[in-house]
Order: structure tokens, then C-alpha cells, then sequence
């Protein structure tokens, strides 16, 4: 724990919404089958399937690229990617302490992919594309018995490894024109690899499964087919299927009891195929690629993992996809609030708008865009719609029951709409822009007008507040400058400026006062009237300050950066009363309910994360 946070009372973590669609096999049952196992960011979640508690794995330096876990469950592996030139690190946790085991460094920048030898005696690592080596750890001494090339230098990359069934001493490698079978020689500390003939096709293999009797091993390729090898003789024994290919590849495979394959392919496609002809037995289509299978209790019920960042529950007799949790694919941009209900928050990312019932974290509605990234959403006052800020340079104002699209203002902005805020009568939208403007816009029974652009800011807007009388707003910019507007008459007030980009802005509740944020990492105070600075607070130690609001009572407030740490502020004192650990990329935006009980923060990964506010209003 770092000094800055040290004696610093902790915020209590409430839920997490958020799930890395993208790690290949990520998603993962403990053979206890009663948790979830799935990274997000630089964390590993274990999630309760019954009741959806949620705790938190943390030890990686950056985001988690590959998780397995041991035969019994007793292990979890994790590997993560860094910087180039730097060693990419190796957590094994012990499950049931939920605590770092063992931390292992060699690979350089990625590691690929891991697995556990079957009586849990060894692990195989497999590093990324600058690495191109394997290692076996001995996981009682934590140490590396021995390491090797993955590929030969005519091959193309390692992308997958595969322990055997049975054997200890046995397991697979394959990636991209490379399949091969390794045999560990303990005494000699070598591994030793035996080339399989594939004779005259040509595959990318992107996923391994070595039968349970240890006779076969399944091949699932980007060309949408599985090829079949004996792994004693390193013979390719059949490969199919030859008609109705799997599009845009096979990403997972597992393998059932009976003998029938589990498959996922690129295209969204989940099917149950004969592991002896490859034909479809039972098919279902999910929202993008398949990336994660995972067997459930008795091998009746399975859990699906896509790129949409959504899980999935499957049953084996009736086979139909039970969407049991959905998040953001990529950096959530911002998050609002509904005003007065505190029941209702909205999010934003790439493509879509996405409202929550904020008790139970549960999606209510999406609004997709398609190719379009939205900046910016608010909730107007009354409730009745949604406005959003997009980089197409429109501003678009939805339903918030149904999504329907209720109005478009075409070339709002001309380098995009960074920001966006509706005024307390819901009669008018105030927007920032991405060239610097600031526009007012008049909301009409069948349309909208242009009221005024006004023109100071030199950079992006990045924030904008409006004051409770609507008659005046405050905008911040990455110019370093902050303006107090008056909205009737069109004119600037007071501008502030220093040597920041200014990020967030706030205004206190009784509206004499402005606090600031940027890169600077500095929390400052500024006086409304004079534009003098009244007081300024170190905000952060690392990383600039992205995300600010101040509470309705205006005793606290807080903020969230890329130091990766909420914190709540006592507002006379200036001093840090809370500090929230929990995420793990920086955080892009913060809102406090309206009654004081909840603290919403998003990041960059993806992840929205509600915590118990620790002030609660007097009721």
C-alpha cells in the first residue's frame, strides 16, 4: 500500500459491473463449481454464481491477459501484459486464502498463455510475440525447471498451450504453422518437442483440448475447422468439419463426457458437434465472437463468454442462452446520475448509451450507435430524456424508457461534441466542443434553434456546469482556462486560468465557489465573483485528476484519476477522509447520488464500480 494511502479509512466496495471479453478462455468455473473466475483490468474477480458476491484478486501491475486454474481449484494462474522491455509477471493465487502464492518473472512484455500439469505439480507458461518462449515452473519451489523456443524459426507465433490429461510430463503447444508435443525430462531439465504432421494443410491453430483418456488432441483454427491428432503418434487422424465451416474461425473448444465437442467460433455461433465427424448437434447464436467456455455443475450447464463483454448460462437439454451479465467492451467515457431518483445512472462508451438500475447493477436499456463514440450523456432534470454528445459532431437527445431517437442537431460542433449539459427548466442545451466553442441551443415542441455560440476557449471543452438559476455556467477547457458564462446575455463573467488542462469543474452548492481539477493533479478553489484562487490542494501523487463532483450538502466531495484511486474530501478542511482501491485503469469519470448513499465511478477498462458513500445525508 502506498504512503498516500496508508491510515486512510477504506470505502466499502459495493458491486463491480464489468468482464474482459477479450482474453481468450478467461472465463472460467472453479471446480467447486459455485464461482465465476474472470479478469478484468489488472484484477481477477471470483463471483458467487448463486448470489452474485464478488471478491477481488489484486497483484497485477497491468491489465490480465490469460487465467487458468488447477484440476482440484486449489491454484489460479493469471499472466499479464506490460510495457516492451519489461518482464511480464506470473501470479499463482492460492484459492482458498485468496492470496498471492507465488509471483514468477521471465517472460518479457505478455505472457500468452498458462496451464496446470493434471496433479497440479507444474505450470507451463507460454510469453507473447516478443517473447516466443515457453517455461515450466515447479510450483512447490516456485522456481523454473527449464524453458525453450515455443516455435521453430521457420514457424509462425505460439499462441496456446494445453496440458495432457494424465501425464505430468506431457503437454501441447500451437499457434500459427507450429503444433508440437513436449515431453519434460526432469533429470536433465529439458523439454524436449516432437513436430506434428499435419501433411498439407496449412492452420493458425488458436485453441487446444487434449481428450480426457489422453488419446486425441482437438484442434479448433482460424479457418473454422478442427483438425484431430493422435497424440502418441503425432498423426493427424481426421479434420472436419468439410462443408458449413465455422465462420471467422474457432476461438474455444471443450470437451464434453460423452465425447462431443463444445464450440465457439468468431462469429457469435455456440454448438455442440460430434467429436467423431464433427457434424452440429445443437447450435446457438450470441451477440459477437465466443471467447470463453466454461462446464458448469455435472456437465450440464455452461457458461459463454464474447467479445461483447457479456456472459452467458446454457443449458445442455434445452441449449437456449440465458444472458446472465453485460458490461462496456471498452473505456467507459462518462456516467451520470438521474437527478432526485438516485435509482437510475446512464453510461457511455464507444457505440452505445447504457442505463442502470444502480440497486441490483442491472442493465435496463441500451442505445446503440453504430461506429460512433459517445463523449458525453446527461439526464435532463425532468427525466423525460436522454442528451448525448457524440464525435460525429451531433448532439442526440433519446427517450429514456424506449432509447427512441426524439431529436438529432446535425453539426453541432465541427470537431465533434466533447460535452454536454441541459439547464434546470429542460428548456435549453448548453455544448462544448472539441475546437473550443460553447453553444446554446433552445429545445423547440418540433425542432431546436441555435441561441449563441460563444467563443474563448482556444482547446476542448471538458466540462460544463450549469448553476441552479440556469442564468450562468462555468466551462472548463484543456486550454488551461476556466470561464464563468452568463447565459442570458451571452457574455463571459470571470475566467480563471492556470498551467493545467482542466478536466472537471464543480460548482459548491451555495454557487460562490468553484473547484477545479486537471493535470496538474491539483484540487483548487476559486472564487466565483473575483476569479481569485482561494486555496490549493494537492489532488494525487501520480497521474492527472479526471473526474470531480461535489455532494448536494456541499461538505464533500470526490475525485478519480489515473492514480487509479477514488477519494473522498472533506470540503472546509481540504483533507482526504476515504480512499476507494479497487480499480484498475484509470478512472474517467465519478458522480455521488443525489441522497448521499452511493459513489458511481467508470474507467478506462471498461468497469463501473458502485461503492457505499461514507457520509450519509441526516435524513
Amino acid at each position: 500500500m502506498s504512503l498516500e494511502t496508508q491510515g486512510v479509512p477504506q470505502l466499502e466496495l459495493e458491486a463491480v459491473i464489468g468482464f474482459n471479453g477479450h482474453v481468450s478462455s478467461g472465463l472460467r468455473v472453479h471446480p467447486d463449481t459455485e464461482h465465476l473466475i474472470y479478469p478484468l483490468g489488472c484484477s481477477v474477480i471470483l463471483k458467487r454464481i448463486k448470489d452474485g458476491k464478488q471478491e477481488f484478486l489484486y497483484g497485477h501491475s497491468n491489465n490480465v491477459s490469460c487465467v487458468s486454474v488447477s484440476k482440484s481449484g486449489s491454484y489460479i494462474a493469471s499472466g499479464q501484459v506490460t510495457l516492451l522491455g519489461f518482464k511480464a509477471v506470473v501470479i499463482i493465487w492460492d484459492y482458498a486464502q485468496k492470496s498471492i502464492y507465488a509471483e514468477l518473472q521471465l517472460h518479457k512484455a505478455k505472457v500468452e498463455a498458462l496451464a496446470f500439469s493434471p496433479n497440479e505439480k507444474y505450470l507451463v507458461s507460454l510469453g507473447g510475440q516478443d517473447d516466443g518462449s515457453i517455461v515450466v515452473w515447479n510450483i512447490e519451489t516456485k522456481q523454473a525447471i527449464c524453458g525453450s523456443e515455443a516455435s521453430a524459426h521457420i514457424a509462425g507465433n505460439c499462441l496456446t498451450v494445453q496440458y495432457s490429461s494424465t501425464d505430468d510430463n506431457v503437454f501441447v503447444s500451437a499457434g500459427s504453422g507450429t503444433l508440437r508435443v513436449w515431453v519434460l525430462d526432469l533429470p536433465n531439465r529439458k523439454i524436449r518437442p516432437t513436430e506434428c504432421q499435419i501433411w498439407k494443410l496449412k492452420r493458425i491453430v488458436k485453441c487446444v483440448q487434449v481428450s480426457e483418456d489422453d488419446q486425441f488432441i482437438f484442434c479448433g483454427t482460424t479457418s473454422g475447422d478442427i483438425m484431430k491428432i493422435n497424440l502418441k503418434t503425432g498423426l493427424l487422424s481426421n479434420c472436419g468439419p468439410t462443408k458449413g465451416k465455422y465462420s471467422m474461425g474457432v476461438n474455444v473448444l471443450r470437451i464434453l463426457k460423452c465425447g462431443d465437442l463444445l464450440v465457439g467460433s468468431g462469429s457469435g455461433t455456440f454448438t455442440v458437434c460430434s467429436g467423431t465427424d464433427f457434424k452440429t448437434l445443437k447450435k446457438v447464436q450470441l451477440e459477437k465472437g465466443v471467447t470463453s467456455i466454461a462446464v458448469g455443475k455435472e456437465g450440464k450447464q455452461f457458461f459463454v463468454g464474447t467479445e461483447a463483454a457479456q456472459m452467458y448460462r446454457v443449458g445442455y437439454d434445452d441449449f437456449r442462452a440465458e444472458l446472465i451479465s453485460t458490461s462496456h467492451n471498452s473505456a467507459v467515457k462518462d456516467g451520470v446520475i438521474c437527478f432526485g431518483t438516485s435509482v437510475l445512472f446512464a453510461t457511455c462508451s464507444e457505440e452505445d448509451i447504457r442505463v442502470w438500475h444502480i440497486d441490483k447493477p442491472k442493465e435496463l436499456l441500451r442505445i446503440t450507435v453504430p461506429n460512433m463514440t459517445c463523449n458525453s450523456v446527461d439526464f435532463m432534470v425532468d427525466g423525460h430524456s436522454i442528451i448525448s454528445a457524440w464525435n460525429d459532431g451531433k448532439i442526440r437527445v433519446f427517450a429514456p424508457e424506449s432509447g427512441r431517437l426524439m431529436l438529432i442537431i446535425h453539426n453541432a460542433h465541427r470537431m465533434g461534441v466533447t460535452v454536454i449539459a441541459g439547464t434546470k427548466d429542460c428548456k435549453r442545451i448548453v455544448s462544448g466542443g472539441g475546437e473550443g466553442q460553447v453553444r446554446i441551443w433552445e429545445l423547440l415542441p418540433h425542432g431546436h434553434r441555435l441561441v449563441e455560440t460563444m467563443k474563448k476557449h482556444k482547446a476542448a471543452i471538458n466540462c460544463i456546469k450549469i448553476k441552479s438559476d440556469s442564468k450562468e455556467c462555468v466551462t472548463a477547457s484543456a486550454d488551461g482556462a476556466c470561464i464563468i458564462w452568463d447565459i442570458v446575455r451571452f457574455v463571459s463573467l470571470q475566467m480563471v486560468i492556470a498551467n493545467t488542462q482542466f478536466r472537471a469543474v464543480c460548482y459548491h452548492p451555495e454557487e460562490y465557489q468553484i473547484i477545479t481539477c486537471g493535470s496538474d493533479r491539483k484540487v483548487a478553489y476559486w472564487d466565483v465573483f473575483d476569479g481569485a484562487t482561494i486555496r490549493e490542494l494537492e489532488g494525487s501523487q501520480s497521474g492527472s485528476i479526471n473526474g470531480m463532483h461535489i455532494s448536494q450538502d456541499g461538505r464533500h466531495f470526490v475525485t478519480g484519476g489515473d492514480d487509479k484511486l477514488v477519494k473522498v474530501w472533506d470540503y472546509m478542511n481540504g483533507t482526504v477522509t476515504h480512499v476507494g482501491i479497487a480499480h484498475s485503469a484509470s478512472i474517467t469519470s465519478i458522480k455521488i447520488c443525489s441522497n448521499n448513499r452511493t459513489l458511481i465511478s467508470t474507467s478506462a477498462d471498461g468497469a463501473i464500480l458502485r461503492w457505499r458513500f461514507p457520509h450519509p445525508s441526516p435524513s
